[in-house]
């Protein structure tokens, strides 16, 4: 039996604690520079790490893997997802979407390059392979389904989330530093680069930033149809993929690939929520705060899969899991670069379109908004958007190919 200073019953205690720490997570992630560049989500992991390593709570507990894992989880999938209406994302993302499509193609075939790879050197491999292809297609929200699905153990998810995270870091500061680099510059177009320079960033530019990243009003309405939603949302899905796990045989390898498919809960959420946005997206743009509601959530679960995480063995398995995200990062860079090329894309649609890929859709408008390249934010948070429902498809079939 496991002694701590926090009990593992103690879930009042355990709550406040999680709870607490993302609030300061959140609050730091805001107000430094240092904090918002390694991310609130990696501080709450980090967190957690450290609370489990020096025994100050538990690395299993029924606020952990029960109410956090079994039902705050699948509440914030749906929540986030709500903003997925895919008509508008095909009419108002243009070009930039095409891009993001082929950066999403690098990233699937980046995992199974990195899997065959390191194959035989990291445990659980297949799976974590699937959980970075949903990732760095679409973001966090595919990272905690497709760690669920394939039943990843803790240790191994957070060490995975250090490695990310490391990575992403390295090349977001890449990705910044190619308009500057004469390789790039002499071989794509750059229009917008060539308008910063010409009027630099301005009034309106800031004022439309500010505008973008400001406060919303969300009313007691909003929330409680947000929750309603999300919770009828995962019911049917739960109910549906029930079902077809039930029904369809797994007698060979094609049927075992669609049982897997359709039994798959976070699957059928994906598909429901998807389409809850496109046919309602009238009722849904006009209420406020899903959005927030579901990031919030999946801050919890960042600190969660924390929780059981070993800090000797974060140590021994990260190194190799950085390998595998470095690869799958700069396959999906390689394959952005030629095909733009190819297609004659410009230079800031492949860059914007690649950080949709790696660190999903805040991250690539944030990096348009700092570069003065405005026009492309509403387009990329489209794309980026679209991730979160194309990379738990992605994943989940790749995992499953692997042999997850």
């Amino acid at each position: 039996m496991e002694t701590t200073f926090i009990s593992a019953d103690n879930t009042w205690a355990l709550m406040a604690i999680t709870c607490g720490w993302v609030a300061v997570s959140i609050w730091a992630e805001q107000r430094y520079a240092w904090a918002s560049k390694i991310s609130g989500a990696i501080i709450a992991l980090i967190g957690a790490v450290v609370l489990t390593n020096f025994g100050i709570i538990p690395s299993h507990a029924p606020w952990f893997d029960d109410i956090i894992w079994g039902y705050v989880v699948p509440l914030a999938i749906p929540l986030l997802l709500l903003q997925c209406d895919m008509r508008k994302i095909w009419r108002e993302s243009g070009r930039l979407l095409v891009i993001f499509l082929i950066g999403s193609c690098g990233t699937a075939l980046g995992a199974v390059v990195g899997y065959h790879l390191l194959e035989g050197k990291i445990p659980y491999l297949a799976g974590i392979s699937g959980m970075m292809t949903g990732t760095y297609i679409g973001g966090g929200v595919n990272f905690a389904a497709l760690s669920d699905s394939f039943d990843v153990p803790g240790e191994m998810v957070a060490a995975t989330t250090v490695s990310d995270n490391c990575i992403m870091a390295l090349y977001f500061l890449v990705l910044i530093a190619i308009p500057s680099i004469k390789f790039f510059s002499k071989n794509y177009k750059h229009p917008y680069v060539d308008e910063v320079e010409r009027i630099g960033v301005n009034e309106e530019a800031k004022t439309r930033a500010a505008a973008f990243w400001g406060r919303k009003p969300i009313s007691l309405r909003d929330i409680a149809v947000d929750m309603a939603i999300s919770a009828v949302i995962v019911w049917g899905s739960k109910i549906i993929s029930e079902f077809f796990a039930g029904v369809i045989p797994t007698s060979n390898i094609g049927l075992n690939l669609l049982n897997g498919l359709l039994g798959n809960q976070y699957l059928i959420m994906t598909t429901i929520a998807m389409i809850v946005a496109t046919a309602f997206a009238k009722q849904i743009g006009s209420t406020a705060g899903s959005q927030e509601l579901g990031t919030y959530l999946i801050y919890l679960f960042f600190f969660v899969i924390g929780v059981p995480a070993s800090i000797p063995q974060i140590l021994r398995e990260a190194p190799l899991l950085f390998v595998l995200c470095a690869i799958i990062v700069v396959v999906n860079m390689s394959v952005c670069f030629i095909f733009g090329k190819l297609f004659k894309f410009n230079l800031e649609d492949i860059i914007v379109a690649s950080n949709a890929n790696i660190g999903g859709p805040t991250t690539a408008a944030a990096m348009a908004i700092s570069k003065g390249w405005i026009d492309l934010v509403g387009p990329v948070m489209l794309v980026g958007t679209l991730g979160y429902i194309i990379g738990t498809y992605a994943g989940t079939i790749i995992g499953q190919l692997l042999g997850a």
